[in-house]
């Protein structure tokens, strides 16, 4: 098995679903007793999400750079950042190291190609809601993306941030995810892509009224077929 890398802490709640996924996942397919080779870097957020709010996405590719050569120089053979937001500085990241970067958007476009679905709804923090970076990723492999809602934009952010990252889950948060997802069916959506580990806390991803690529589960997917070559 190939060593990965993962970049963590972004935030540990999504940490710890990548290694429990990504064991779970490589477990199923490798020798009894098999667990996959990791390299964890869990970074605190805390200055992340000063450099987030202060709109200093260098900073932010400077600490995740760093934290890339780290895991590289102590023997990882790829890598994988644990957070969808951050892919904003992957081409930054990707020119810092010579090892392979395995794209989150990439990997669910190319499920979502798969399984020939052509429209979805994008959810997750605004920043991956409104922004290119991640939206043409998911465009490049034929999927149409419905426009973002500035309301939904607002409601999701503040959800994710004020409480899902603070480890709270609601009743209320649910309904208003539940709600949300009801109406991009009723504007068109064939399917929803959720684009932030955390929404899982209030998407039960196997019973709405669309389909679910949850982000999360296909990368960790996309890593164990990685580390089994």
């Amino acid at each position: 098995m190939r060593k990965l890398g993962i970049i963590g802490g972004m935030s540990w709640i999504s940490t710890r679903a990548y290694y429990e996924r990504i064991n779970k996942f490589v477990q199923k397919r490798a020798a009894p007793m098999a667990s996959p080779p990791l390299l964890i870097e869990s970074l605190d957020y805390s200055p992340i999400a000063a450099a987030k709010n202060a709109d200093d996405w260098d900073l932010i590719a400077s600490t995740l750079i760093d934290s890339a050569r780290r895991l590289e120089s102590a023997g990882a053979e790829g890598l994988v950042v644990a957070a969808n937001a951050m892919h904003k500085v992957y081409d930054r990241l990707t020119e810092a190291v010579s090892i392979p970067v395995l794209h989150i958007a990439d990997s669910v476009g190319k499920a979502m190609k798969e399984a020939e679905c052509e429209s979805a709804a994008l959810l997750g923090t605004r920043f991956v809601m409104t922004e290119s970076f991640y939206r043409q990723r998911l465009v490049s492999h034929g999927v149409n993306l419905l426009p973002p809602d500035p309301g939904d934009v607002e409601l999701v952010d503040g959800i994710i941030y004020k409480e899902l990252m603070l480890g709270r889950v609601t009743r209320d948060a649910e309904r208003a995810l539940k709600t949300v997802i009801t109406m991009k069916e009723k504007e068109g959506a064939q399917a929803i892509v959720l684009a932030c580990t955390e929404l899982e806390l209030v998407v039960d991803t196997d019973a709405n009224v669309l389909p679910v690529f949850d982000s999360t589960d296909i990368h960790c997917r996309a890593a164990a077929d990685w580390i089994l070559g």
